[in-house]
This record gives C-alpha cells, sequence and structure tokens, in this order.
C-alpha cells in the first residue's frame, strides 16, 4: 500500500484554525466586499489545508475563494500556499470550448467574412488545373510533339521539316480552360451528395409547402435547372413572389406560385338581357276596340 493511500483526510487542526489568515489572502487577491462567508475546509494532504470562501462578485454566481495553507512537519506556524477563485457545484461556466470550424454552421457568414478551406475537405477532390504535366499519350504531351515532329520531318522536305518543335497546339492550360477543368479542387462525391440531401431537406418534397402545393417544381417555368449531373434533380427557382427564390430547389418541391397551377380567370361575361332595352318596339297610336267602336258609329250613323 502507498504512502498516499495511507495519509489521513481529516483536516490538520492549525490549519484549518487559520481561517483569518485565509480570509486575509482571499481579500488582498480580490477585494474585501467580494469575499463572504467561510463555507468549508478541505483537506488536501497532510498539514494541507483549503479555506473556501463565498465569492459576492457579480456574475460569479456560485464560485468560491480558496485559499490553500500548509504547515512544515513538527511546525506550529501556518504559512500561505495560494489563493485562486474556483467554480463550484453550481457555478455558471462557459462552455466548452469547441473550434470555429466546428460551430459555424449555414447563414453565419457575412459581408467581408473569409471561410478558408482545409487541404484534405472531405467536400473536395483534385481537379486538373492545366498545371499538372500531361498524361504520356495526351495530344499536348512532349512526347506526342517530338513524335509528331519526327513524321513532319520524315514525310516533310519542305520549311516545315527545319522547324525546331512542332506546331503549336495550345497549352494544356489553355485547353482545360475551354473545357472547364481549369480549377485547383473540384467537388467529390461526399460532397456533392452532402450538398443534394441538405437541398432536399430545405426544399425538397418531404417539406410543408410542397405537400400543399398543387404541383412541384418540374412542370413549372419559373425553375432554372442546374448543369451537370444536379439538373436531373435541382434547380434554382426564379419566382420573385416563391419563398424559394434565389433557391436551389428539388424537382419534386412546389409552391402555390406554380406558373401552371393557377390560371388568370376571364372577366365574366354578362348575362342575356331579359328585356332587350337596345331595340325599339312599334306602337299603335289607337288600340282595335276604339278603332272598333269608330267603326260602329260611322255604321249607325249612314243607317
Amino acid at each position: 500500500m502507498s504512502a498516499a493511500t495511507t495519509r489521513s483526510r481529516t483536516p490538520d487542526r492549525l490549519c484549518a484554525e487559520a481561517v483569518d489568515l485565509a480570509r486575509a489572502a482571499a481579500e488582498e487577491t480580490a477585494a474585501p466586499s467580494v469575499v463572504g462567508e467561510h463555507v468549508g475546509v478541505v483537506a488536501e494532504g497532510d498539514r494541507v489545508v483549503t479555506h473556501l470562501f463565498e465569492c459576492r462578485e457579480p456574475g460569479y454566481r456560485g464560485w468560491h475563494w480558496a485559499v490553500t495553507v500548509a504547515r512544515a512537519s513538527r511546525a506550529k506556524v501556518v504559512t500561505l500556499d495560494e489563493s485562486v477563485l474556483l467554480p463550484g457545484a453550481e457555478a455558471v461556466l462557459a462552455p466548452e470550448w469547441v473550434p470555429w470550424s466546428e460551430r459555424l454552421r449555414p447563414g453565419d457568414m457575412g459581408p467581408g467574412d473569409l471561410l478558408p478551406t482545409d487541404a484534405d475537405d472531405l467536400r473536395l477532390e483534385p481537379g486538373y488545373s492545366g498545371e499538372d504535366e500531361p498524361p504520356p499519350n495526351s495530344a499536348v504531351s512532349h512526347e506526342m510533339a517530338d513524335l509528331v515532329e519526327a513524321e513532319d520531318a520524315e514525310v516533310t522536305a519542305g520549311p516545315p521539316a527545319g522547324l525546331p518543335v512542332a506546331p503549336g497546339r495550345g497549352s494544356v492550360a489553355a485547353v482545360a480552360g475551354e473545357l472547364g477543368m481549369g480549377r485547383a479542387r473540384v467537388l467529390s462525391r461526399y460532397g456533392l451528395h452532402s450538398a443534394a440531401d441538405r437541398w432536399e431537406e430545405a426544399y425538397g418534397a418531404k417539406t410543408p409547402m410542397a405537400q400543399a402545393a398543387p404541383a412541384s417544381c418540374v412542370s413549372c417555368a419559373f425553375l432554372v435547372p442546374l448543369a451537370g449531373s444536379l439538373r436531373q434533380a435541382f434547380g434554382v427557382c426564379a419566382n420573385e413572389f416563391s419563398p424559394a427564390d434565389g433557391r436551389v430547389v428539388s424537382l419534386a418541391y412546389g409552391c402555390g406560385g406554380h406558373s401552371e397551377a393557377a390560371v388568370m380567370p376571364r372577366p365574366p361575361k354578362p348575362a342575356e338581357p331579359v328585356v332587350d332595352e337596345t331595340l325599339v318596339d312599334p306602337l299603335p297610336l289607337r288600340s282595335d276596340d276604339s278603332d272598333s267602336a269608330s267603326a260602329s258609329g260611322e255604321d249607325l250613323g249612314h243607317s
């Protein structure tokens, strides 16, 4: 059994009674007004004791001043060891430090912010920038240029045979730039799938907006397809009234701003009038009864 395990955890009597010495050390370290009541004694070892005092400093709730005192063997004088501010069981502590690369979330970047990428970023993979040596069988490799030069020397007897190099075919960088391969790194398969999963979660078929939409984006005129393999599943919304305007949306996404979902109704056509007031009805000056009466009177007079 080691000597450390045989030491008594009972506080040394002289060290435990040195409360005034410990308080004076704590007040010298901080200030008299922020050192509170004596709250406990902890035995750190043989003739080594730590006195705990309440901390009244605003913002340090649950903390305490810890003053460690000790005395030598067979000595009756207690000396000061150290005085520090330590958190207690109910102390408010700062969260555990997390590197910025792990704390960064989408949307945290603002104007002027720069986000460096690691050399081993899993979302990226090496691309063809044009600075690498072309393969030996490439049309722009040195071996092929020497071969073309040799063939020209054998076939051509005129001035082309005296050329020091083969006719220019364009540099590797120029060819790569023409094919759109001038980037040092391109998106890896992992980066492609992680981006697709993120876009699908934000603007995909399972969102409440898409569930209530009358149609999907695949048939919407406001959808601008992406390039490459992503065009098979995603596009960019170009409807300024859509909640996804300017965002990458899934082809299965949808909203109420679909170009073919709602058509403006035609102006209502008024019903045919019951009485046509646009025409003139011919009316006789005298009714048939008055004409009959007049004719009867004339007949009587003649008789």
